[in-house]
Order: C-alpha cells, then structure tokens, then sequence
C-alpha cells in the first residue's frame, strides 16, 4: 500500500481516523522536526516507515500531519529532534508515546532502564495505536446522576478487588459479575483506584508498582487490567464495565493523576512529555531541577494553556468516550499552582473545566492537600469541586475509639463541618470518609493498634 503524506490538521491532537487515512497532531513548542515512526508490530524492533516532518506541518505550538490508508490499529510512536537553543535536553534517539494515545502497546519488550539513557531505545520501547473515538451510548446507558447528599462512594482497585476470580479473565470483565455484591452494600457511586497505564516497573526496593499512581499516559486503560486482544477491545472491555454499572444505577468515578507523570525528576525515564517538550509540561527551575509537590520527582504545569488543553482532552475522552461520572484529582490542589510553584487564587485549570460544557453534569473531587504543604479546604479555589475531609475522618476515628472530649467535635461534623466549611451551610462541597487507600482498609482499621504493610517491606 502507497502512503502519501498531506499537512493534515492541527486539531484534534494525537491520532485521528479521517476519510483518507489518519491525522497525527502533537503539541511541541521547540522542536526543529519530528518524525512520525510507523511500525509493523508491537514488538517490532524498527519502524517500517519513517515520516520526517518539517516546519510546513507546523502551525504555531502544533505539529500536525494526515497519512493516507493508515487505519484503526496502526502502531506509531514520535522521534522529536529540539532546537539547539539550551530550551530543553535532546532525546531525539529516544522513541515516544503519543501523549492523547488512546492505546499503548509493546510491553512484552519494554525495559524502564533503558528509557533511563539518552541512547536509542527502539527495541525496547512502548508505542501508540490508533484507536476509533466512539462515543459512548448515554441513549441506552444514561448517567445515575445521585445527588451529593445521596451519594455514598465505594474506593476500589480494580485489580484487587476481582482477585479471587477466574484468573484467565480481565480485571474489568470479572468486575462485571461482583455488581450484584455492590448494589447489596446499597452503594450509589464507586470510585476507581487509577486506571491510567503506568509502568509496572516504577517501583523501588524490586517491588512492583501496584497501585498506579504514576501514569505515563492520560487517555489509555491500563494494560494489566484488559484483555489485551486489541486497543479496541481493550477501550470496548472498560466501556462495558461503565454501562452495567449505569444499568445498576451506579455511577463510575475515576482516581485521576494529573499532578506528575512517572518520568520523574532529570534522572527518570524519557518515555512521553519529557522528550517532547519538557519545558512546557513540567515546572523546572532555573538551575535546570525539575520543582515537586508532588513527592514523585516532577508537577505538572497545569496553569499552562497548553497543558491545561490536554488535560482537558483526556477529561473529555474518559467522560464522552467512556461515560465516566466524575473524576477524584490526585493532590489536586498542585494543579492550582503557578510559575515558580507560587499557589494562585483564580486558578485557570479548574475555571476551565467549569467552562467546558462537555463536563458541565460531571462530579468533581479533590484532595484538598499536596506534598509541598499547600492545604485549602473551605477555600479550595473551585465553585463545583468537593474536597476530601480529612477532618471528618480523624474527629470520627476518635470518636469511635472512644478518646475523651469528642463529642462536641462529633456534633459539628454530622452537621456537615460548618466549622471547616465557613459560608457553605447549605450543602457543604466535603466528602465525608473514614478509610482511604491511603492507610488501612475498614476491617483493618479496627483490627491492627498501629500501621503496618508487610507485603510492602514496611
């Protein structure tokens, strides 16, 4: 088959199915040019074609190209080469993903160690596939919509949680078969650990990386959760688990890691944003550090126009495309900083996610906290978020362990913390919880004097 090369068009980002083959848009503000690597399987070793796109395919920050008789499946990733300008470090010998791929393929050959290096690392990387963007039926599967007064949400790892199951089935397959158990707690909404693809391997001490709060892509379900078969079928297994629960009147709300990537700080892998155009995805100083709030080496510039666009695509994908009901942000109170890590007060991520009406009917929480000691409860710089009260949680513990003078405390969160939620008496934006993924599980809880987690060496 003959590919021809058009300019294509800068909208939408990442790969798109046209009439004529496929559009690939990037974001890349200080590259020289980029290639386009088209490759024959997942495991192929070397690109079957290589597309070099010069400054005619780029309109101001996009790089943008349609190749013809390209289809749903296509395995491709991007080799960028920057400007000689000090701007940004030079991975152009490194292979990366499509930051809105909508599926990622190659682990059976992927090595971290060898995204650590600025060499070639062609034979061991992980690359994107073109994936169809069907939207989801709300026709037939419409969103619950439970009031926040009448929501109670059920935390999950979608991989622990189907465990016990048949072991030849994927995680959100066997999911489908413990509904009945969810309905019976008499849940309305459950609230999924991360889904986002992360790297296994990211992980200290020779542990693996289970919990997957370092995501190297913001659009694809994860791989050791699917079947595998295909990214289709991998998109069309999560998108089932979203109807039947909807059938059951339950709503789906994602754990969502926007804040920092699993690229880490200078030293990490060079998998995606890093290799593209780290300047613009991540806040690093003027001695050339990468800045943290994050405790995983990198944030995120989420006050970046840019940035914020992406973030908004990936949004909009797992909402329309997947039919999700909400998102939990991960330390969302990092994506209110600005330059220099300064917090801002009328932050331009969450004003734009009010703003955009594809997300006008979505819940919305955060935790109110990030690793660099910003707190903002009551304050929280969003009208629609709630936030997580981590009050609630430690006043109720107390209460129930019986510790002295815990009444009172008791009282002003049943009637919602007007203590913590000032001028918010109505109906205050706080999610009320006793146990997270962040310690014990329920049982535990009431079980061990203190913490513990011998599986994880700790």
């Amino acid at each position: 088959t003959v590919n021809y090369i058009n300019k294509g068009k800068p909208l939408p980002l990442g790969s798109s199915i046209t009439s004529n083959g496929v559009n690939f848009s990037l974001i890349a503000t200080n590259a020289e040019y980029i290639e386009i690597l088209l490759f024959e399987k997942e495991d192929a070793v070397l690109p079957k074609k290589i597309y070099k796109l010069d400054h005619s395919h780029n309109t101001g920050p996009y790089w943008h190209a349609e190749i013809s008789n390209l289809k749903e499946g296509c395995i491709y990733a991007f080799r960028i080469k920057q400007k000689n300008n000090g701007i940004n470090n030079n991975y152009d010998k490194k292979v990366l993903i499509d930051p809105c791929s909508r599926g990622i393929t190659g682990w059976s050959t992927y090595k971290r160690e060898n995204a650590l290096r600025k060499n070639d690392n062609s034979d061991s990387c992980l690359k994107s596939v073109v994936c169809d963007r069907k939207l989801f039926n709300f026709l037939d599967y419409p969103r619950p919509n439970h009031s926040w007064e009448e929501t109670i949400i059920y935390e999950l790892h979608i991989k622990a949680f189907t465990k016990s199951s048949n072991e030849k089935e994927s995680c959100f397959k066997k999911f489908l078969r413990k509904i009945p158990y969810l309905k019976e707690l008499g849940i309305t909404t459950i609230e999924l650990l991360p889904i986002f693809c992360f790297d296994p391997t990211d992980a200290p001490n020779g542990l693996d990386n289970f919990w997957g709060y370092s995501p190297i892509n913001w659009f694809t379900p994860h791989f050791e959760y699917v079947s595998n078969v295909s990214a289709a079928e991998n998109r069309a297994e999560f998108r089932k688990l979203v109807e039947e629960c909807h059938k059951a009147d339950i709503e789906v709300i994602l754990d969502v890691v926007y804040n920092h990537t699993s690229e880490g700080d200078s030293e990490g892998p060079t998998i995606s944003w890093k290799g593209i155009d780290e300047h613009l995805y991540y806040f690093i100083g003027k001695d050339k550090n990468y800045q943290d709030v994050s405790g995983c080496g990198n944030t995120i510039a989420a006050n970046r126009g840019l940035v914020r666009k992406l973030i908004i695509e990936s949004l909009k994908c797992w909402a329309n495309e997947f039919g999700i009901d909400g998102f939990r942000f991960d330390l969302g109170i990092a994506l209110t900083r600005g330059e220099n890590l300064i917090p801002l007060e009328n932050p331009p991520f969450f004003e734009d996610i009010e703003c955009e009406p594809d997300l006008a009917d979505i819940k919305l929480i955060s935790e109110p906290w990030d690793c660099g000691g910003l707190y903002k409860l009551n304050d929280f710089p969003s009208k629609k978020t709630f936030t997580w009260n981590g009050h609630f949680r430690d006043d109720l513990r107390r209460f129930w362990k019986g510790d002295k003078d815990t009444a009172w405390n008791m009282s002003d969160k049943i009637k919602g913390s007007p203590s913590h939620y000032k001028g918010n008496i109505t109906l205050p934006k706080s999610i009320n919880f006793i146990t997270s993924h962040d310690g014990f599980t329920l049982k535990d809880l009431v079980t061990f004097n203190r913490k513990h987690n011998f599986a994880n060496k700790e």
